[in-house]
């Protein structure tokens, strides 16, 4: 049986991107594709208000990458919070990336901020801190595509860090069998990146773009990622 997982999206691409990426709901739906378990998904994209009818339920919910802040009080982010908050104490299963993974940090008792080091873009590698049944095909390092200016600073305290690096200390963590996060993009492309690092050139600055962009030769493990997340969530039940 395929798992059901709900993506709650938490953005709109910019206008240009539409064509090609369409959105970030259905860039998880391919890194999911070729995995070897099976998942179906629904997108409901929350900045819009968008959310499952009450009597639905999955088998996780994933709360996707988004140019807005955590730590935020637009009404929208407040909405998802509770609705988070309600599915966490539901006992249902939660995933976040980047802003996913921060916002999940600061509703479960972490704290989320602007990274005094400033932008993260382009490629970044992280050590793997615990290795977990479910993290199949095992790694000792973690390289993924990135990009974000603001970082989980504190985990949430029952919370256990799975990757980390001197940039990013807190660059994903898991709550028992119930939250996964990372800060990082497994669902992201280099041309994705690419094309970002280009909209934001003025602001990251030459060295900073020049150097991500030359990072983005490098191979990640963002099907790796996908491939943990979906062994997460299948842990317990048939997948």
């Amino acid at each position: 049986m395929s798992l059901r997982i709900c993506i709650l999206e938490t953005d709109h691409l910019r206008p240009e991107f539409v064509e090609q990426y369409t959105g970030y709901g259905h860039m998880f739906e391919r890194l999911f594709a070729n995995q070897p378990i099976a998942a179906q998904f629904e997108i409901f994209n929350v900045v819009e208000g968008h959310y499952p009818a009450d009597d639905q339920r999955y088998d996780a919910y994933l709360v996707t990458g988004s140019k807005a802040d955590s730590f935020g009080s637009d009404p929208w982010i407040q909405t998802l919070k509770t609705y988070l908050l309600e599915r966490y104490q539901n006992g249902d299963k939660l995933l976040g990336i980047c802003f996913g993974h921060q916002l999940l940090a600061l509703l479960l008792g972490g704290q989320s901020e602007r990274a005094g080091q400033g932008w993260g873009v382009g490629m970044h590698h992280y050590s793997v801190q615990e290795q977990l049944d479910w993290m199949q095909p095992a790694l000792d390092q973690l390289t993924l595509l990135i990009s974000h200016q603001d970082q989980v600073t504190r985990a949430p305290e029952n919370a256990t860090v799975l990757a980390s690096s001197e940039f990013c200390p807190i660059a994903a963590f898991r709550i028992e069998d119930r939250v996964l996060c990372f800060q990082g993009h497994p669902e992201f492309v280099p041309d994705y990146s690419r094309a970002l690092l280009d909209v934001r050139q003025q602001t990251l600055g030459e060295t900073l773009y020049q150097n991500a962009l030359q990072s983005l030769h490098l191979p990640h493990h963002g099907s790796v990622v996908g491939e943990w997340m979906l062994r997460f969530i299948a842990q317990g039940r048939e997948a």
